[in-house]
């Protein structure tokens, strides 16, 4: 997949200061790590007797954020590596566990030497996808230690039991951490079928998951498999393996055309074109402005004079109304054999643009819808009232257009040029009436049969401009299309 971006900009030294703010937070809990985990000895005695269930004795293992090893020693491994980002917990595992091996490095990345080249029987992932800023590339890392007979064990929270566990942080009952990912079981699916696992196995465990004697064993071996009550388990849990019998992911390279709608956004034009990568053979930058009167067009013009970037066009928006007006303006321009919106505001970053590209590239996909959802937004990136709208509208289109969609409003769609044209062609029968473009083109790649993958994106708040969203106005608008697209998905057979 070949991309590339202009580094060391803003963008990456806020996320490196975050990175170093995590890294603190874990170093600062090093020393307490084994005093929350004896509190909690039930919860991680289940841990362990679930993860030797799956990871057999004598077997080479890594664990992928072991904290102070005692999960990786409990599996009584033959060749045992740990890796957390933590420098602090990685030297209490050392003192603890010296006849194991435990290094420094990022999930996010695994480029630590002492991987370099080496794979395993068994990789363990628990609780650590909550606490990563990334679970795509921690995923896509993943498979540099993976051959095709590694199996995968990932183990996770229950998104259910948040409320739970958040009251006993602040009752001093669960160790403290920073705000997490709350991935449901088909997030986690899905992101490990976007990087190429099969997950060969899932299932529940812990209903209660404190000592309470007979009610604690009976409830979590029995009681916690029951179809209903597993719903409620505290633990959830994938075994995965590389798809295709591993091996380089199969991939083409194709030609990219990245759509901006914009108005008013001049104080992010310069971000845009500095920050939106090159993808596959080759992307062009197409801005369509919406009669803008804060200097956006100015800012514009001066990057096509100095020729910034070798493909950018700007296209006038003209008598047109709305973002879908001008996503449709933009698509009829655009020459690239893949289509992207991206939403001007930089509410998501142009980063996680190849993510998408890989998506169809790869085959994971035909149409790649971005979701706000999964991971903690920055501050009021998105409204409390917007996100429940957002929800709803996502389980009833859902309902309706039979793919799962958790986020239908973000503006990031990404989807092949050839297939939009038949969605375009096909438009009269939802009808031309959606100014904001999102339903127009999720119910017309459902109706054309194609597969809608969804993919992660870490909403962050806007640095400039205003929003553009009246929440009761245009949440009518919605509610109104939604129950449109009911009558014709669902009476039309």
């Amino acid at each position: 997949m070949a991309t590339s971006v202009a580094s060391d900009s803003a963008f990456d030294r806020a996320e490196e200061e975050a990175r170093q703010r995590r890294i603190a937070d874990y170093d600062r809990f090093a020393d307490e790590r084994d005093r929350w985990r004896a509190r909690n000895r039930a919860y991680y005695q289940s841990i362990e007797q679930l993860a030797r269930f799956v990871v057999p004795k004598n077997a080479s293992v890594l664990e992928i954020g072991c904290g102070t090893g005692d999960l990786l020693a409990a599996l009584q491994p033959a060749d045992g590596v740990g890796i957390d980002l933590s420098p602090r917990m990685v030297e209490l595992a050392q003192r603890k566990h010296p006849g194991l091996t435990f290094v420094v490095d990022d999930a996010e990345t695994l480029a630590a030497p002492e991987l370099k080249g080496r794979t395993f029987d068994y990789v363990v992932i628990s609780d650590v996808v909550g606490m990563l800023n990334d679970v795509w590339a921690a995923f896509r890392a993943l498979r540099q230690v993976c051959n095709p007979r590694t199996r995968v064990l990932v183990t996770y929270y229950n998104f259910v039991w948040e409320p739970v566990l958040k009251l006993g942080e602040r009752l001093g009952k669960k160790m403290p951490v920073e705000q997490q990912n709350w991935l449901g079981m088909q997030d986690l699916k899905n992101l490990l079928e976007l990087n190429h696992f099969d997950v060969i196995r899932h299932g529940t465990a812990q209903l209660v998951p404190v000592d309470v004697p007979l009610l604690a064993p009976f409830a979590n071996r029995y009681l916690a498999q029951l179809p209903g009550l597993n719903h409620f388990a505290l633990t959830q849990f994938f075994v995965a393996k590389l798809a295709g019998g591993g091996g380089p992911i199969p991939s083409r390279e194709y030609s990219c055309s990245v759509i901006v709608p914009c108005k008013n956004e001049r104080g992010n034009v310069d971000d845009i074109v500095a920050r939106t990568p090159e993808m596959g053979k080759w992307t062009e930058l197409i801005f369509v402005d919406g009669n803008s009167d804060d200097g956006t067009v100015d800012q514009i013009e001066k990057h096509l004079k100095a020729k910034t970037r070798k493909r950018m066009k700007l296209i006038p928006q003209g008598d047109g109304k709305g973002k879908g007006d001008a996503v449709r303006k933009g698509f009829a321009a655009a020459t690239g054999d893949i289509l992207f919106i991206l939403d001007a505001d930089l509410t998501v970053p142009p980063e996680d643009l190849p993510k998408f590209y890989a998506a169809l590239a790869e085959g994971r996909g035909e149409f790649v819808n971005g979701s706000r959802l999964v991971y903690p937004m920055e501050g009021e990136a998105m409204r409390f009232l917007n996100s429940l709208g957002n929800k709803f509208f996502g389980l009833a289109l859902s309902a309706t257009l039979e793919q799962r969609l958790k986020d239908t409003l973000c503006g990031t769609k990404v989807l092949f040029r050839r297939d939009y044209e038949r969605i375009a062609r096909d438009r009269g029968f939802f009808g031309d009436f959606d100014p904001f473009g999102d339903f127009d083109l999720l119910f017309g790649a459902a109706k054309q049969n194609l597969k809608i993958v969804e993919l992660p994106v870490r909403y962050r708040a806007r640095t400039y401009g205003e929003t553009k969203i009246s929440r009761f106005r245009h949440g009518a608008i919605l509610a109104r299309m939604t129950l449109h697209a009911f009558r014709r998905f669902k009476t039309a057979y």
